[in-house]
């Protein structure tokens, strides 16, 4: 669990800027402000960890509130996607069409990973969502691969490997990379799993430019390994964890630097913001 300590020294790392026409949490990383909506290509927006049903937590409210803040990007800084980072349910696929009607209230396309808690065969995953549990998510100059960490049990898995190095092979001339997938590679957490020949993949992959987790509820920082930056967003629901739920925004600029920060919705601070060089 995150203490309060560590989350008001997280929390005080970001300036506010208040600019003109902007309605938004702005925010100041070292050496940069937040950038005119004219100078940003594509925007995105992550979140995790619903876990729809989980007893004894207010689970309608936490995705009412969730599709409602991002609805709210929408309206205001712009976002041209949302990614629903796994354990979209708890355990029980029954719930699965209630859930998926609740993110269909969101006003701009999104896409889902398969988390552990989301015990539901993949065939039946896919006529829900049309997609199977490894997927490529395209955005003009940009492109996602939606990778699948645990089997129908909830068990912890490493990725399909040939699925992802074709892909990575496929997509390499794209201008901008990223990947989607609930669990982290790298057992630096808790929850984490070792895929020691997945990121060699990622290692080698110049275009990759930053890679997105879920399931760490705890987690909403960043951390690096031979140069790839490996982000978590908390959670938006669940029985634990840091003691807000809140989503990670992504901002890809025209210049080619990437702003990654931290939203809490119950502050006008970011909890952290990181950026990435052209």
């Amino acid at each position: 669990m995150l203490t309060r300590r560590k989350f008001l020294e997280n929390t005080l790392k970001g300036i506010v800027l208040i600019g003109a026409g902007n309605t938004l949490q702005s925010f100041a990383a070292p050496g940069f402000t937040l950038p005119a909506k004219d100078k940003v290509a594509l925007r995105f927006a992550l979140t995790s960890d619903g876990h729809f049903g989980e007893a004894k937590t207010t689970w309608v409210e936490n995705h009412q509130r969730m599709t409602g803040w991002l609805n709210k990007e929408k309206k205001g800084r712009g976002l041209h996607y949302a990614f629903i980072n796994g354990d979209i349910f708890h355990n029980n696929p029954a719930l699965l069409p209630e859930v998926k009607s609740t993110w269909d209230q969101l006003k701009m396309p999104y896409a889902v990973s398969h988390g552990n808690h989301d015990m539901i065969p993949e065939d039946d995953w896919e006529k829900t969502w049309g997609t199977r549990w490894h997927h490529v998510v395209e955005q003009g100059d940009a492109a996602f691969l939606v990778l699948n960490t645990a089997d129908v049990t909830g068990k912890y898995i490493c990725p399909d490997l040939e699925w992802t190095r074709a892909k990575l092979q496929q997509y390499r001339d794209k201008k901008h990379l990223f990947v989607i997938m609930h669990i982290t590679p790298v057992k630096w957490t808790k929850h984490g799993i070792d895929c020691p020949e997945l990121t060699d993949m990622f290692s080698a992959q110049p275009n990759l430019r930053a890679i997105f987790h879920g399931h760490d509820h705890a987690e909403d920082g960043m951390k690096e390994k031979n140069g790839k930056h490996y982000f978590f967003d908390g959670h938006l629901g669940g029985s634990w964890g840091t003691p807000y739920h809140g989503y990670r925004v992504v901002e890809v600029l025209t210049s080619g630097k990437i702003l990654c920060y931290q939203v809490n919705p119950a502050v006008k601070e970011p909890v952290n913001q990181n950026v990435l060089p052209a």
